[in-house]
């Protein structure tokens, strides 16, 4: 039997408002949320991720995002309200970016802060990943979902990092996230059934091919389907393609990248 795996992005709507394509059933369960926050600039709909989240963690200096950009993104709150109510679970990375002050305020307001600097093997994606993994035993993983804020802009080689420990740890649903798209693996182990929410994103999309080539990926629901289709760097990729029904499915030999633009509107 075909092994079915189903998306939405509802975390994309305020959390007391349930998708039409959210039912509760076998192939879309409800979902647990982490929010991991890099050093980037914040997307502007970071609360509301935050308000799905049940375990917030901050990559080393997204704690200087959080403490210097969400009083900004709440611009009608008292900056202190915003900074002691957003409050990281856990820091943890290397060290090496965040400011002493931040650590020191958040350190005071009861925040975990776990120094890995003596490892510069990993990302501090992937730390705050294997740390969720691993160490947080009371957090519901058999349907977990890590969202990933600040994921995108900035240093190639750092988006690439990022897109590589969606790879690393392709048996977790990991969503990338900026102001103006997401990004997530299908994993071949599966086929995938993609609910959009069109009030909040779309329509452009793609489908790349990651790691290997794909020998066949067929699509349903998009404005160019793809069908038994081979894509690979320096050959065909998805790109700029349309949704243009509710429901997408995909099928593909190998591991595909899954991106969608997110509407200005949220």
């Amino acid at each position: 039997m075909d092994l079915l795996m189903s998306h939405s992005s509802s975390f994309l709507l305020p959390p007391s408002i349930p998708s039409d394509n959210n039912n509760n059933n076998n192939n879309n369960p409800s979902l647990t949320y982490a929010l991991v926050l890099l050093n980037q600039r914040l997307p502007r709909f970071t609360p509301l991720l935050w308000n799905h989240a049940q375990l917030c963690l901050c990559a080393d200096g997204g704690a200087n995002r959080i403490y210097d950009e969400m009083p900004h993104l709440l611009p009608h709150e008292d900056p202190v309200d915003v900074r002691n109510r957003y409050k990281p679970d856990v820091i943890k990375g290397d060290m090496d970016s965040i400011r002493t002050e931040v650590k020191d305020f958040y350190e005071n307001l009861g925040t975990k802060i776990l120094d890995e600097s003596h490892d510069q093997d990993t990302t501090d994606l992937h730390k705050c990943i294997a740390f969720i993994r691993d160490f947080k035993p009371n957090l519901d993983k058999s349907n977990l979902c890590i969202l990933v804020a600040g994921a995108l802009g900035g240093r190639f080689d750092h988006e690439i990092g990022n897109i590589n420990v969606l790879c690393l740890f392709s048996n977790i649903r990991i969503v990338l996230l900026s102001d103006d798209c997401l990004i997530q693996l299908l994993p071949r182990t599966h086929h995938h059934e993609i609910h959009i929410l069109s009030s909040v994103e779309g329509p452009h999309c793609g489908l790349v091919p990651i790691g290997t080539a794909s020998a066949k990926a067929t699509t349903t629901g998009l404005q160019w389907d793809l069908d038994d289709t081979e894509m690979k760097f320096g050959g065909l990729i998805s790109t700029s393609n349309i949704v243009r029904e509710e429901k997408i499915m995909v099928r593909s030999d190998s591991d595909l990248l899954w991106t969608i633009s997110i509407k200005k509107s949220i």
